[in-house]
């Protein structure tokens, strides 16, 4: 008997046509994304049905609906997934407003503190959980400081946007970029610990010292001195349930780990992470049956509370729609296409200039840093980065040395890229949505005059450090790089004190 799938199985076409077909259609999906006229959602959602029509109803076949499915990256969207149900299970202990006032009354009316408590917090936070949701806590708080010491938001709204996004750079679920770098080159945790957390922490103290002094006139208190901005009331917030903080700690502590031994287990992230995820579901579901007697109608409690309020689907319904039009330009041999031009340009740059193995690797490394850092700031980085892990992936294997050095340039790039205008990556545009509803509008000029210095500043700190990582080896890079930022800090903390 005749399979009757089998008899209509589709094939990829890879002619001339095909490729611009898909290729129209890329360019339309960024230039939609970045005038922000229509919701992301709808525009991916838009082009995969396009592309589906075109595919089915013309001799262009474009992507199959079987060559879809295996296009989608499960590891990606479980492992946000799971990260936003285990913050959402968080939020229900009363950690986080515990945390607002804390660092409310350790400021005090010194508004250089505050900003550096916001900036570090941010950066740390980003690093550990992923930007976007540290920005979604972070905003509210900066807001609210500001107005009790009667300073321009602004000052501490910009600086944590460009921290979000260097924290995020410096681990694997920092940010949606490294996320999927790291899911299409079988790179771990640790990987991305050991090779990027240094220059992260170096553009963290750059950064930090440049806003202090850009920023001297404006952090003047307008509260009496030893005012804390923070209400009486306010200083009572504990924590709503100790008991369900200190196992989610414990159960975090093991996520962390699972993604630390990626290299023993074999485990994708996404493994702990939605292990961690269910552990803190059942948890939650076990500690309010022991304190409630639910009816049988109820079912506001536990998963459907994180399902329906905590989860951004959105945000996963976009990534798998975008994986699928990648997935076309894949099939249509458009990615193959722009591979071979760019390692006819990395061939020439070797021919030209007569360079070494490691010189080769280097410029080459340079080139998709650079050109990852411009083209991150026009459009948003997600997009950008799917569409360019399966072009490294061809670029990398015809290098004539190690070639590892691309992946780190290109989350380099595409994070640190991101700083650049307000479209160039998901956390900036989380904040200035929260900031308008705030009452404080951040115009695109005023974001770009901060965020493209940085970003600038930033790509020339990541040259470095590829160059030390490619020409010295990945551990006299860590020593020199982490030497740098290490004394930097400390000279920066002992002047910050004298500063006080």
């Amino acid at each position: 008997m005749i399979d009757a799938t089998a008899t209509h199985a589709l094939t990829a076409t890879t002619d001339p046509v095909s490729r611009g077909i898909v290729a129209a259609v890329l360019v339309a999906v960024f230039a939609l994304l970045t005038l922000e006229k229509v919701h992301r959602v709808l525009i991916v959602l838009g082009a995969v049905a396009g592309l589906w029509l075109i595919t089915y109803l013309t001799p262009y076949h474009l992507v199959t609906f079987e060559s879809a499915v295996h296009h989608v990256d499960m590891n990606v969207l479980l492992l946000l997934a799971g990260m936003m149900a285990l913050v959402g299970v968080f939020k229900a202990t009363g950690a986080f407003e515990w945390m607002v006032t804390r660092l409310l009354l350790v400021a005090g009316p010194r508004p250089r503190l505050l900003l550096t408590l916001i900036l570090w917090a941010t950066g740390i936070a980003s690093a550990l959980v992923d930007n976007v949701t540290t920005v979604i806590f972070m905003t509210p708080l900066a807001l609210g400081a500001a107005r009790r010491m009667a300073i321009d938001p602004r000052v501490l709204l910009l600086p944590m946007i460009m921290a979000a996004n260097i924290g995020g750079t410096g681990t694997l679920v920092g940010d949606p970029p490294n996320i999927m770098i790291g899911s299409g080159a079988n790179l771990s945790f640790t990987d991305f610990l050991w090779h990027l957390t240094a220059p992260a922490l170096l553009l963290l103290v750059i950064l930090e010292l440049w806003m202090r002094r850009r920023h001297a006139a404006a952090l003047v208190p307008g509260i009496p001195l030893g005012a804390t901005g923070v209400t009486e009331e306010q200083t009572t917030i504990a924590i709503a349930d100790p008991a369900l903080l200190r196992g989610l700690l414990i159960i975090s502590a093991f996520v962390l780990v699972g993604f630390l031994t990626h290299g023993v287990t074999g485990m994708p992230a996404a493994v702990p992470a939605i292990v961690g995820a269910g552990a803190a579901l059942i948890l939650q579901d076990i500690r309010y049956l022991r304190q409630h007697r639910p009816s049988e109608a109820e079912r506001a409690h536990g998963i459907l509370e994180i399902l329906e309020r905590e989860i951004e689907w959105p945000t996963l319904a976009f990534f798998t729609f975008l994986f699928i039009i990648v997935g076309a330009a894949v099939d249509t041999g458009l990615v193959g296409a722009i591979a071979q031009a760019l390692q006819g340009g990395i061939a020439a740059i070797q021919s030209g200039f007569g360079l070494s193995p490691e010189g080769t690797v280097l410029a080459a490394s340079v080139l998709v840093l650079v050109a990852a850092g411009v083209l991150s700031g026009l459009i948003d980085n997600i997009p950008f980065v799917a569409v360019s892990i399966p072009i490294m992936h061809e670029v990398i294997p015809a290098l004539p040395a190690d070639g590892q050095a691309i992946w780190w340039a290109l989350a380099l790039g595409a994070c640190l890229g991101g700083n650049a205008t307000p479209v160039g990556a998901s956390a900036n545009v989380t904040v200035l949505g929260i900031a308008e509803r705030g009452g404080v509008h951040l115009t695109f000029r005023e974001f770009m005059a901060l965020g493209v210095p940085v970003t600038a500043v930033s790509l020339v700190v990541s040259a470095i450090w590829l160059a030390l990582y490619v020409l010295l080896g990945m551990v006299p890079a860590l020593l020199i790089m982490g030497g740098v930022a290490v004394i930097s800090f400390a000279v920066l903390r002992v002047r910050a004190r004298e500063a006080h």
